[in-house]
């Protein structure tokens, strides 16, 4: 059975309140994460989880797969006509991938700020492309950049069906 971190053990099960509205449980949010080739070749993927988890999300759906080149175009279409997408998509397509689906409160921004700065050089000390990205491309994780952005990745990938949580 696995052992429970002291912050998650010490943290309030509910807050008491006489306002019902302070005690309605926000509404979780999801995005998309994705474990890149250089990480699952290394076999981080664990490691990376335990730091999504840590930081309060929940990964509601998960999935590895080897994109195609084409899926891998489609997917980062909106790079199209910068000159980093050919090398993008080459490297996307090189290696399975790790799609996940994370759900918690403000699930975009806390995924990005324990992701990191996409650079691993400027990322900040304990967050994933800090301790696990080798460059800007091979930063180990993407992380959808807004709620409306995620709906579309995490449909790129899953079915509401497979959205487990």
């Amino acid at each position: 059975m696995p052992v429970m971190g002291e912050a998650a053990i010490n943290r309030p099960l509910s807050r008491k309140s006489t306002n019902d509205e302070e005690n309605r449980p926000m509404a979780a949010e999801r995005t998309l994460s994705i474990i890149k080739p250089n990480a699952t070749r290394r076999n981080v993927t664990g490691l990376i989880n335990a730091r999504l988890e840590e930081a309060g999300l929940r990964i509601v759906a998960q999935r590895r797969v080897r994109l195609t080149r084409a899926e891998a175009e489609k997917f980062y279409a909106v790079h199209r006509e910068r000159p980093f997408f050919n090398d993008l998509c080459k490297f996307m397509s090189s290696g399975p991938v790790v799609a996940q689906v994370l759900e918690g409160n403000d699930a975009v921004a806390r995924n990005r700020e324990v992701m990191g700065a996409t650079d691993p050089a400027k990322a900040a000390p304990g967050t994933i492309r800090k301790d696990f990205g080798e460059d800007v491309e091979r930063n180990s994780v993407h992380g959808s950049d807004s709620p409306e952005n995620a709906k579309a990745e995490i449909a790129f990938f899953f079915k509401p069906e497979e959205i487990v949580g």
